[in-house]
């Protein structure tokens, strides 16, 4: 395999998670007498700019179909990080109703909806049908369609640029990165400003967060790398702020070439600190491997001894990330008894591979386990908050990721 984007050979590993079916593959009761598509998941390191990648196995729209489950909507703190990211964007750009903001994979509406109440025109433009007809329920335009450099023309012809351009954890899941980059570049207005939000590959190795990774995901990055890509496509970042989602993010801030926004001391400073920390030398992901598995082994041994008790465990969140861990450590029903989601979509359904079964929060409110595992720990809080009510009948709350830590 090549590098996505500068096509270099690919010789470094991260980590190998073996093999697992795409990680929102969720099953019906119809389909488990049907076999599933597994696929390796095997992450290498671009030598030559750094670039992190899921080593190709899948397409994009094998991933992301008409089935897609996930739904932004369904998480509280999202919501309101979505809400805060408006805002701001509106007073620190002046954005009024003469603008335009668009979002790429705008998903089921979430962030556009307070885009819309502010009284800024806007459009979203969302591949996966279920999400994008969840969106145009709330009267949000979305464009059916994976965004590259092809449907960004169309719409600049069409008089349909943006002035501030929306990507929230969408430059990882794309397979060709410089097509879908260079797209923006085409689609801003000449003072247009385009904001990405990811996940910073700086936390996923400091923490060992390789739940994170799956098929979906088909790169991992950084500040260094991102830069690289930006300049080779028409863009220059000039602003960074890190944040705590999804277990610590980037937003990043671009503009086109030689655009109005001078360049901030904190792209200078990150991209210091990311060098620092040797994510331009080999030796910073060579331990990667033997600390998940230390990971996956904790875990295991963990639901092996509440087993041995009698006591039921059961998961609160049926999130991609708990695939990666579930189907990486071979956990089946007889270990993790179902998961809850508040996702109506989700329920019902299995998760792929382990074939874990989805229930409603209710359920478990009923079966009153001992342990609840929350597989995506970085809701942590929110969960807790929600299940509030567990605590009544003794259960406690369970995190395996960076460590397997008991939550009071």
């Amino acid at each position: 395999m090549k590098c996505r984007h500068c096509h270099s050979p690919l010789t470094l590993p991260l980590v190998d998670l073996a093999t697992s079916p795409p990680s929102n593959a969720y099953l019906r009761t119809d389909q488990l007498d049907s076999p599933e598509r597994w696929y390796p998941l095997r992450v290498l390191v671009c030598e030559h700019c750094w670039l992190v990648q899921t080593e190709d196995f899948t397409q994009a729209d094998q991933l992301f179909d008409a089935d897609y489950a996930y739904f932004s909507s369904f998480s509280d703190a999202w919501l309101k990080h979505a809400q805060a990211y408006v805002t701001t964007m509106i007073d620190r750009f002046d954005l009024s109703a003469t603008h335009r903001v668009v979002e790429i994979a705008s998903n089921d509406g979430y962030l556009l909806q307070y885009v819309k109440a502010a009284g800024i025109p806007c459009y979203g433009i969302e591949p996966t049908a279920s999400t994008a007809a969840a969106a145009r329920a709330k009267g949000i335009e979305s464009i059916e369609r994976f965004f590259g450099t092809a449907l960004a023309d169309e719409l600049s012809t069409a008089g349909r640029q943006a002035d501030l351009i929306a990507a929230n954890n969408v430059l990882a899941h794309v397979p060709d990165i410089n097509d879908f980059v260079a797209g923006f570049a085409r689609l801003l207005t000449p003072a247009g400003v385009a904001t990405f939000e990811f996940p910073h590959l700086l936390k996923l190795l400091e923490h060992c967060q390789f739940d994170t990774i799956y098929h979906e995901h088909f790169s991992y990055l950084s500040l260094t790398a991102v830069a690289r890509i930006f300049e080779a496509n028409g863009l220059q970042v000039f602003d960074v702020e890190e944040w705590p989602t999804h277990g610590g993010s980037l937003r990043v801030f671009a503009q086109r070439a030689g655009g109005p926004h001078d360049v901030s001391p904190a792209v200078t400073a990150m991209l210091a600190r990311e060098t620092q920390a040797g994510l331009t030398q080999r030796d910073a992901y060579h331990s990667f491997q033997a600390r998940a598995e230390a990971i996956k082994n904790a875990f295991v041994s963990f639901l092996l001894e509440c087993k041995a008790r009698g006591e039921r465990v059961a998961a609160y969140g049926a999130a991609a990330k708990g695939n990666t861990l579930i189907n990486f450590a071979g956990i089946r029903a007889d270990l993790l008894a179902y998961v809850v989601d508040r996702n109506p979509a989700k329920q019902g359904k299995f998760l792929p591979g382990s074939r874990i079964p989805i229930v409603s929060p209710e359920h478990l409110i009923a079966d009153q386990p001992a342990w609840i595992v929350i597989l995506p720990w970085n809701l942590r809080d929110e969960v807790i908050g929600q299940m509030a009510e567990a605590r009544q009948w003794g259960a406690r709350f369970v995190t395996a990721i960076p460590d397997l830590a008991v939550h009071a």
